[in-house]
Order: structure tokens, then sequence, then C-alpha cells
């Protein structure tokens, strides 16, 4: 979805009221009138410019939303990857963003429960209830396993709607997220666990719930154990460093957060020395620019990673 100018919007020269010389008299009524009649054109192609970028965001959303919910998982992909777009798009604008929260109030849009109850569904909850089928002529639907692509991008939309929309966080919560993203990152494949990680700190992100049901999950513990581990793919380890970086550095200075114990937790499984230096970097690049502080947040995760293996 490409969130595009309407042409109605644009003030061209034609449309602009004739200037009146300076040599011509000026009537205060005539120049109230004129203003009055400019600020209620303004106020008009306003909203006419809101409703459109409305109707844009819920018509991307139902489309994507329509496919997000098929059987199979070629049609699946096809809806996240459009989700995924749209998001992006709309986070081109604080109106953009306004409405699509906006949206996410109205339960036939709301993205996060269709990503749980479909693409990242887990296997066990495809249990058969009844043998009913096999005696009946109504044929049983069939619906295709996610991929690891699928989960991937599923990880993806999850990301960045509790991004926009920070209540999005609770309804991942209601259904279990941190539990379900766990069992993604200690049995999938490095696609799908890098894309974890990152989704794990948007749906931690001010959220008390998920932080406790993380700290429940020994999520710390399973982030350490990728992260010591050499045989890992090193751009997932280097993932988890960064994890540990953000993670820290949001709690850091919480003293009722959930997670509170996060320092001594790190201390116990990665040393002191690796501990000491994510505490201190995870306070890296408060007054940089976003992509500054992408950079530095790479250079701390690698330095983290050499300290491990040196030690």
């Amino acid at each position: 979805m490409n969130l595009k100018e309407a042409l109605w919007s644009k003030t061209t020269d034609s449309n602009e009221p004739p200037t009146p010389s300076s040599s011509s008299p000026r009537d205060p009524e005539s120049e109230a009138a004129a203003a009055a009649a400019k600020s209620a054109v303004e106020e008009l192609v306003n909203s006419l410019k809101k409703q459109r970028i409305y109707r844009e965001v819920t018509l991307a959303l139902r489309t994507g939303l329509r496919d997000a919910r098929a059987e199979f998982s070629f049609l699946r992909v096809r809806g996240l990857r459009f989700l995924l777009k749209s998001l992006r798009s709309i986070a081109q604008s604080d109106s953009s963003i306004s409405l699509f929260s906006q949206t996410q109030s109205i339960p036939e849009l709301q993205v996060v429960p269709v990503l749980f109850e479909h693409s990242l569904k887990e296997t066990a909850d495809e249990k058969v209830g009844s043998l009913d089928h096999i005696f009946s002529v109504e044929p049983m639907k069939v619906k295709s396993p996610s991929t690891d692509s699928e989960i991937a991008l599923a990880l993806r939309v999850l990301e960045g709607c509790c991004l926009l929309h920070p209540e999005s966080t609770y309804l991942a919560h209601q259904h279990k997220a941190i539990t379900v993203l766990m069992n993604v990152l200690s049995t999938r494949g490095v696609l799908e666990q890098g894309a974890c990680l990152d989704a794990l700190i948007s749906i931690m992100l001010d959220s008390s719930a998920n932080q406790m049901d993380f700290e429940a999950c020994n999520g710390i513990e399973e982030v350490a154990e990728l992260i010591r581990d050499k045989q890992v793919d090193e751009n997932l380890r280097l993932k988890c460093g960064e994890f540990l970086l953000l993670l820290i550095g949001h709690v850091n200075g919480r003293e009722r957060s959930p997670m509170a114990t996060i320092h001594e937790e790190v201390r116990r499984l990665l040393g002191e020395k690796s501990a000491s230096l994510i505490w201190a970097a995870s306070q890296f690049g408060s007054t940089l620019d976003p992509d500054q502080r992408l950079t530095a947040l790479h250079i701390q995760a690698r330095r983290v990673l050499e300290s491990l293996d040196l030690y």
C-alpha cells in the first residue's frame, strides 16, 4: 500500500485567490470573510484527506488479512507480505499511524490475533477431535502447515504492529505470545530465530505482562545459551547480543520493572566481564540519530561476542 497525495489536495497557482494590489483599498470585512472561507476550505481538504487515508488503510488491512487467514501457506505468505509492505508505508506518516491505531480497535481489522490463529499457531493445537469426517460426506478441511518464510514474515508483521500500535502487545499477551515465540526460538531455523528476537523486543516494550512471561519462560537463559554456542550461526549470535543490549538498556533504571534482576541473571550466565560490558554498552546512542544508533548497536554487539569468545 502506497499512500499517495490526492489531486484535490494540491494547490496550484490557478487556485490561489488574486492578491489585492497595494493601490486598491482594503475592506476589513472582505478580508475577514476571505480568511474564513480559506480556513473552511483548508478544513474540508484536511477532512477529505483523512477520510481517503483511512479508506486506504482499511482496504490494505482487509486485503492482507483475507489472505493471511487462508488455508494454504502460499496464500498466507502473500497476505503477510502485503501487510508488511502496508505497515512500512503507514510508518512514514504520523496521521497514518494514528488511523492504523484506530483500526486496531475493530476486531475484524486486528492483525495480531490473525497471526497467532494461523501462521504462528503451534502444530500441537492441530489435534483431531473426532473421526466423524470419515463417515460423513463433508470433505475435511486441510490446512497446510506454516513454512519457515511464513513464520519469519508473521514475526516481522507482529513486530511492526507492536511498534506502531503499543496496545497490540496486550493482544499478543492474550495469545500467549512469549510462549509461542520462545518455542520458535528454541526449535526453528536461523531465519525465524532472528525475526523472533526482534519481535520479542517489540512485544516486551512497556509491557509488564509480557516481561513477566519472558522471565517465567527463562528467556534470558535461552538467549544466553545461543550466544555462548560457537556452533550457532555468527549472525544469530550477533542478533542475540543486540537483543541483550536493547533489553538491558530498556529496563535499566526501572526499579519496579518485572525484569529488575536481569543484570544478575546475565552476570550468572555470561560471566562478570561480559555482563559488565553489556551493561556499559547498553547505554549507547541516546543522542544519536537512528542510523547512528543502529551502527553503534552492531558495533557493541560485536564487542560483546568477542568478549565471550575471549573468555
